[in-house]
């Protein structure tokens, strides 16, 4: 049961990773003010990380409907192609999890 409960962590930062995401970060400066510490300054960013090529290869990998297995026998444009299919696939799945 454990064992199922990692394989979905995994497979779900592996869609993460695949599809792109935001992540957000926060950075805090801190002053004494007395003898207590202070924030003077906070400041947080979005970051915006890129869907990321060997995810996405993962995916198409080992969990493509057309079972493809070696994707070294694909051309560029039918990897190109396989790769917009699965992220459509992908995006979608995320759309309705959110919901």
């Amino acid at each position: 049961m454990e064992r199922e409960k990692i394989y979905k962590k995994i497979q779900k930062a592996l869609l993460k990773r695949a599809l792109g995401y935001e992540a957000s970060e926060t950075i805090e400066e801190y002053a004494m003010n007395g003898d207590d510490m202070t924030i003077v300054k906070k400041k947080v960013t979005t970051k915006n990380v890129p869907p990321d090529i060997s995810a996405v290869k993962v995916l198409l990998e080992n969990f493509s409907e057309n079972e493809i297995t070696n994707l070294n026998e694909l051309s560029d444009a039918q990897l190109e192609h396989e790769k917009q299919r699965l992220l459509a696939l992908l995006k979608e799945k995320s759309k309705i999890e959110d919901n």
